[in-house]
């Protein structure tokens, strides 16, 4: 038995793009439109969440007359490490410091590539945070400290 779906990806695509122009349109339904020329906090969520829908209904109608390939297997592992290491990085940031929460940040989601080799990924977080702490600390001013109150530095 064939499936009516002949492009799996594109139709789970479509299903997202579809789902968050939705989700966008209904937030900014109690929000004010507005004209096109005088537009209102609503008019742009609306507008590109509508955009979204369309384009998202689009790509469905196309997966069942398309063939294409299946979606593999969901890569849990990496999809944990990547999201862990970026909410391990807000946990840690105000008590370690930018410079430790990058560098933990990027080791734990490097370690989600196969190609992850640990001297490669302490370069890397190293570079990033030095970086990062030069561009936003000290060059923009955002207060962040650069090492935390943790390490009583």
């Amino acid at each position: 038995m064939s499936s009516l779906i002949k492009h799996p990806r594109d139709f789970y695509a479509g299903l997202m793009y579809s789902a968050v122009g939705l989700g966008a349109i209904i937030i900014a339904r109690d929000y004010n439109m507005g004209t096109s020329v005088r537009m209102g906090p609503g008019y742009f969520p609306t507008m590109l969440g509508g955009l979204l829908v369309l384009v998202g209904a689009i790509s469905m109608v196309r997966s069942f007359f398309n063939k294409g390939e299946g979606i593999p297997a969901f890569s849990w592992k990496e999809i944990v490490l990547v999201l862990g290491s970026v909410v391990l990085f807000g946990v840690l940031v105000r008590g370690a410091g930018l410079v430790p929460s990058l560098i933990l940040l990027v080791i734990v989601s490097a370690w989600a590539s196969d190609q992850f080799r640990l001297k490669t990924a302490l370069l890397l977080a190293v570079l990033t945070s030095v970086f990062s702490a030069l561009v936003f600390v000290k060059g923009l001013g955002l207060p962040f400290a650069i090492i935390g109150p943790w390490f009583g530095i």
